[in-house]
């Protein structure tokens, strides 16, 4: 057997992880503190317990991200992975808020339950695993990236609800950040290559200073330190639409995740199983339930950053791991939180634009494996199930006739272009192999095979400045 070490398990100088892992944390941290942050506004709560809730957020995710990359046991994919609270649940959550008698304990309650459910059902997933072939998949990954492009549209604009959105002052900042990525990617080697984005974005956080556009009012009033204890809030009390609710939220995720997992193997040529994607899918649950109990909202796999991955070119999953070590210490650091989190939205924007445009990318690489020729409905199977995608994005009260309860579905065109893939894919195509899934590709294959033949395989490039 030969001794080549996969660049998923590649172990790198700890300086380089620690930058290439901050890079990571950066990406998804604006993402990460926005749930408990429009909770916390709609429960009224007060800005000691606001600033609570975002580190105990940023400490689960710590804990999550770390089961997911290092593994334990049968819990964790072991890929570049990092996790973090999902959008999907807040308006179900905000729902809930509203609910008489359910309250943040009631959340949480829910919260519990949708973990537990996600660990029961996980290891069932490989049941459905024939579902998605490379068009379904394909399709998803595809309209994930255009559903975060969004996302930096809004960023780069100046952020969601700011009355100057547009102003040509952050679309300014964000060209910056874009061109600065840009120039480091084409001329940078090595590890200043690898951190394009984390460059662009301090550059870019560096001007916002000189600008002063960036408020560190508060900053004195942070602790330098704050221990999360389980429970904070109280002892979680359980609703039955509450956890039924959750329990749906979960099932999403799992859809969503499942696509993310498939780009990643197909991405760093690491071969991606059933059993695999059950070890991710159990991975998220644990840290939803782990979420319920140290006082924070449902997990799930980041898949913005998929899209940094495919920039740096750096597939190593300790990168990760650092990064999971960042989040904890800022969770337990308020004042190192507080930093990051002032980091204007424009500057975020013009790396999303990069990094969503790679998750989107991916999608449409894994799209070109399909064979028309064989299966020509499989355009029409695509067509369709973007269109449908779309339709959030393009009317967002287009599904205004449908219950409020079922908002996580219809509003989101990830999980319609999902549904939609999965269905009319069964509908035209039932005779497609369903073992070929992505993490066979021929990109990935090469570390499936024999070791004479793996070695004449080409490294995958872990430097994107010399690609």
């Amino acid at each position: 057997m030969s001794d080549q070490v996969h660049p998923v398990d590649q172990l790198l100088p700890v300086t380089r992880l620690f930058v290439l892992g901050l890079q990571h944390v950066l990406v998804m941290y604006a993402n990460a503190v926005t749930v408990p942050l429009i909770i916390g506004a709609a429960m009224r709560l007060s800005k000691e317990e606001i600033a609570f809730l975002i580190n105990a957020d940023l400490f689960a995710c710590g804990i999550a991200t770390l089961v997911q990359t290092v593994g334990f046991g049968k819990f964790g994919i072991r890929l570049p992975i990092m996790m973090g609270v999902t959008a999907v649940a807040i308006s179900p959550m905000l729902a809930m808020c509203a609910m008489p008698g359910v309250g943040l304990t009631g959340i949480y309650g829910a919260v519990i339950v949708g973990g537990l459910f996600g660990l029961i059902v996980a290891p069932f997933t490989r049941y459905v695993r024939g579902f998605f072939s490379s068009v379904v998949t394909g399709t998803i990954i595809t309209m994930i990236g255009v559903v975060l492009m969004r996302v930096g549209i809004t960023w780069a604009g100046g952020g969601a609800g700011n009355p100057d959105f547009g102003a040509a002052k952050y679309l300014s900042l964000a060209g910056i950040v874009l061109f600065t990525i840009l120039m480091i990617i084409r001329f940078g080697k090595g590890l200043i290559a690898n951190m394009s984005v984390l460059l662009g974005i301090t550059v870019g956080y560096v001007i916002s200073i000189g600008l002063g556009w960036t408020d560190f009012r508060g900053l004195a009033q942070e602790p330098w330190g704050r221990l999360m204890l389980p429970l904070h809030f109280g002892t979680p009390t359980f609703s039955l639409i509450p956890c039924l609710t959750m329990c749906l939220v979960v099932t999403i995720v799992f859809i969503e995740a499942t696509g993310m997992f498939l780009a990643l193997g197909s991405l760093t040529g690491r071969r991606v199983d059933a059993e695999n994607v059950t070890r991710g899918l159990r991975a998220d649950a644990l840290g939803t339930l782990i979420g319920g109990i140290f006082n924070t909202f449902p997990q799930v796999s980041y898949s913005q950053n998929v899209g940094l991955v495919g920039i740096t070119g750096v597939y190593s999953r300790w990168v990760c791991v650092a990064g999971g070590l960042i989040m904890l210490c800022l969770g337990l650091i308020p004042k190192l939180a507080f930093i990051v989190a002032t980091v204007p939205p424009c500057v975020l924007g013009g790396a999303g634009f990069i990094m969503f445009g790679m998750v989107a990318a991916t999608g449409i690489k894994i799209l070109s494996t399909v064979d028309y020729a064989r299966h020509p409905r499989s355009m029409l199977v695509i067509a369709i199930s973007i269109g449908f995608g779309m339709i959030p994005i393009v009317s967002p009260k287009f599904f205004g006739v449908m219950p409020s309860v079922l908002n996580p579905i219809f509003g989101d065109g990830i999980i319609l272009t999902s549904i939609v893939a999965v269905l009319l894919n069964a509908f035209f195509n039932p005779a497609i192999e369903t073992d070929a899934q992505i993490g066979t590709l021929p990109e990935a294959q090469g570390w499936n095979r024999s070791d004479e033949q793996r070695d004449r395989r080409p490294e995958p490039s872990s430097n994107i400045g010399e690609s």
